[in-house]
């Protein structure tokens, strides 16, 4: 049996499934441990069939949508985690509300991010976001960022159109993707002068996997797994 200070890390995932899968074995990977018993304890939920994030958002069906986060988060609680992460930058916009809902904490994806950019060994003023509309809409990374000092671009309405092909069709949609679409993306936010930019929706973590992108790109996800490894009492692996 465990005792009361063991930690264990409850995921609430499926959002989407690849994603998850992402983020297990970024925690693993990012770990410093020389044997299974030195990795994180996990619980993790792989609720795949949860109503899409963006859509109950944009369509008003919240409420729906923040019940079911909020029992899946009462059973990680129960099953024993002693925090819980969510790799959904979506779902974030119900974070606060679900954390009083909890005695355990959630490991705040959107702030440990913001955070994150603020405090690169360059310093950026200027960052773009790639998310979903309905983070975008929910102005979930425009407020964090402005909090810490730093300055957020959101895509033009073209561009984010662009930005959900890669994420729905790309991704979730397991279709071919169009590499030109990112390279105008790209465009976009050079021309805007952002000095590094938020890969701000877990299916951009498996976008940037895919085609190695490069260090101007801050992975939100990678940030949660970093996080979820201390939060657990690990040590995170130099690089």
């Amino acid at each position: 049996m465990w005792d009361k200070e063991h930690k264990i890390l409850g995921i609430l995932g499926g959002m989407g499934p690849l994603a998850t899968q992402l983020f297990y074995r970024q925690i693993i990977e990012r770990t410093e441990a020389s044997c299974d018993q030195e990795h994180v304890d996990i619980i993790l939920f792989n609720h795949a069939s949860m109503p899409d994030r963006t859509t109950a958002l944009l369509s008003g069906k919240a409420e729906e949508l923040f019940a079911a986060l909020a029992e899946d988060a009462k059973r990680l609680e129960r099953y024993g985690a002693t925090a819980i992460a969510i790799p959904c930058n979506t779902s974030h916009f119900f974070a606060d509300k679900l954390q009083g809902e909890l005695s355990i904490p959630i490991i705040n994806m959107i702030r440990e991010t913001a955070i994150t950019v603020a405090n690169r060994a360059k310093p950026v003023s200027c960052v773009g976001i790639l998310a979903t509309d309905g983070t975008i809409n929910g102005g979930l990374y425009q407020k964090a960022c402005e909090e810490v000092g730093v300055k957020p671009i959101v895509p033009s309405a073209k561009t984010q159109a662009l930005v959900m092909k890669i994420i729905y069709e790309g991704i979730k949609g397991g279709r071919p993707i169009d590499y030109n679409d990112f390279i105008a993306i790209e465009g976009e936010l050079s021309a805007n002068g952002c000095e590094a930019a938020v890969l701000a929706c877990t299916e951009l973590s498996c976008f940037k996997e895919m085609y190695r992108l490069p260090d101007y790109y801050i992975d939100a996800m990678e940030v949660l797994a970093d996080r979820a490894i201390e939060a657990c009492g690990k040590r995170i692996k130099k690089k």
